[in-house]
């Protein structure tokens, strides 16, 4: 594994804890993490989750070798679901009550359509660099005097040579059959049929470092990706290519959210930039937030809340403008974050998914 991934792997744990264990092998021999179920534990809703979202009435949650929970009833009870997968889950998104993707290491991606209790595998690494390859061998084959198209293509190779171990580390749909994930050195696949097919879009991202992407969503009605080393990319729809926005800004976002009309980018140390014109210039903006802003939620009420790794809370009503502190009563340390009713959120963490009361001071 390359340092650079190592490093960015290694902040990403201590910020959005994205760990990278493995599920136990059995007794006598090796057990591939793509091949082996999630195994059913008691404690999958109070170990290591990362992501979470909405879908209808329920709360889904994802997160360590492979854990899915799920609960009807506003956390009193949790099911765990059946996941064809052991690898450790980043992220989870739901177009609808019952239709869902999750994403995850070993280049995983999950597709439901029972809203969440039962899971099928639409990608994993070893399909993803197959497909990856061959999408730059054509690219290279179809411009034999690009040195963008040889260099495209002796990273794909590198990363065949190195097998199923990059994480996808977002997922999301514009709707039940348009979607796209990313995740690290410069990933990005996107499909238009559900999941059925995916497509490589390793050659349509502003990004000739290979830097991770960790965040891929709509604001202001474009479409952004947040990621390493002050890389920020929008949908140019006219070219379909992700093209670099500049930013006053070199450390790493996590995520961009829609505020009213305005556009916020978030990551590292409580770095948060806002643009009222698309991503074609940015402001800093004062959170009152001092730690890494791992997570962004749009509240039930209409505000937009941005949460750091430590659990505090902040929330604007005026685009990013201004910011008011939000009194968390049950924070904890969080990756994830999403609003289920006026006043109410969810939170994933270390320990587990919990729901929590918000007020404004």
């Amino acid at each position: 594994m390359k340092p650079r991934l190592i490093r960015s792997l290694v902040a990403a744990t201590a910020i959005a804890l994205l760990a990278t264990s493995q599920a136990a092998a059995p007794v006598g021999g090796f057990a591939d993490v793509l091949d082996t179920p999630a195994v059913t534990s008691p404690l999958a809703s109070k170990s290591l989750l990362q992501g979470v979202a909405v879908a209808g009435n329920r709360v889904v949650a994802v997160g360590m070798r492979g854990h899915i929970v799920v609960s009807a009833d506003g956390g009193t009870t949790w099911m765990q679901a059946k996941v064809p997968v052991s690898s450790d889950l980043t992220a989870v998104h739901f177009v609808d009550a019952r239709e869902g993707w999750a994403v995850g290491h070993d280049g995983v991606v999950l597709h439901t359509t029972d809203a969440g209790d039962t899971w099928q595998l639409q990608l994993d690494g070893k399909r993803a660099n197959a497909l990856l390859l061959a999408a730059m061998e054509r690219k290279a084959s179809a411009e034999p005097s690009s040195e963008e198209a040889k260099r495209l293509l002796a990273e794909a190779q590198r990363y065949q040579e190195q097998g199923p171990d990059k994480p996808f580390l977002d997922v999301w749909f514009a709707d039940a059959q348009t979607g796209y994930v990313v995740g690290a050195y410069n990933l990005i696949f996107r499909t238009r049929d559900g999941g059925a097919n995916w497509e490589p879009w390793f050659d349509r991202t502003d990004n000739p470092k290979f830097f991770n992407l960790y965040a891929i969503r709509p604001a202001a009605d474009a479409l952004f990706i947040a990621g390493e080393g002050g890389v920020v990319l929008k949908l140019d729809p006219a070219t379909q290519r992700f093209r670099a926005l500049a930013l006053p800004y070199t450390g790493s976002f996590f995520g961009v959210i829609g505020a009213e009309s305005a556009v916020l980018a978030y990551g590292l140390r409580g770095n948060v930039f806002r643009s009222e014109d698309r991503g074609a210039t940015w402001v800093k903006a004062d959170t009152g937030l001092p730690a890494a802003i791992v997570a962004a939620t749009r509240l039930a009420g209409g505000a937009t809340a941005l949460a750091d790794a430590s659990g505090r809370m902040s929330a604007t009503a005026d685009g990013g403008r201004t910011f008011r502190p939000l009194d968390v009563k049950g924070a904890m340390p969080l990756t994830g974050l999403a609003a289920i009713s006026p006043g109410k959120v969810v939170l994933t963490g270390p320990r587990g998914v919990a729901f929590a009361d918000v007020a404004a001071r």
